[in-house]
């Protein structure tokens, strides 16, 4: 297992959808087990394989307590939205120092390939849902800053390159 690093937030590979997984072998395996040690390290609560370039449809979710308790998913898919909303500050490591406070169904139902290879539905609520969506959004070439007024999401990129030449 390793950590892996951060593509920055002007790659495209971020900005393009992830090509979906057609079975779990022993290569996913490895690079779920690198994506659950790199996104403890951050410390995050989720990671999507486009964030450290990896092109494929896999995530990672861990918004326990304690750690250890990571959802492996491959071609997750939202299946159910609840319509009662729940707003969060979400942030990036590709897109480091800044956060936006994004609004985001408080429950879904999503379809994945689990560890196994088998398909699996499950409910997520709270934090582990909204982990859950954003980890979507990056497997759809997309970013919380998507959710933004084109404002607020140029002001954040600015603020993001100003603290990294600091």
């Amino acid at each position: 297992m390793a950590v892996r690093a951060f593509i920055p937030f002007e790659d495209r590979r971020l900005h393009t959808p992830a090509d979906p997984v057609a079975a779990v072998t022993e290569t996913v395996r490895m690079i779920w087990d690198d994506m659950i040690e790199t996104m403890d390290a951050m410390p995050g609560v989720g990671l999507a394989a486009p964030q450290i370039g990896i092109m494929m449809r896999l995530a990672v979710v861990d918004a326990s307590d304690k750690r250890g308790q990571a959802v492996r998913m491959a071609n997750p898919e939202i299946l159910h939205a609840s319509v009662q909303m729940r707003a969060h500050e979400e942030a990036s490591p590709n897109l480091p120092g800044v956060y936006g406070r994004i609004e985001r169904p408080r429950a879904v139902t999503v379809r994945f390939l689990n560890a196994d290879g088998e398909i699996e539905d499950r409910d997520f609520v709270g934090l582990w849902a909204t982990s859950v969506q954003h980890q979507i959004d990056h497997l759809n070439g997309k970013t919380y800053l998507d959710h933004l007024s084109p404002l607020r999401r140029k002001m954040l990129i600015q603020k993001s390159k100003k603290l990294a030449r600091a």
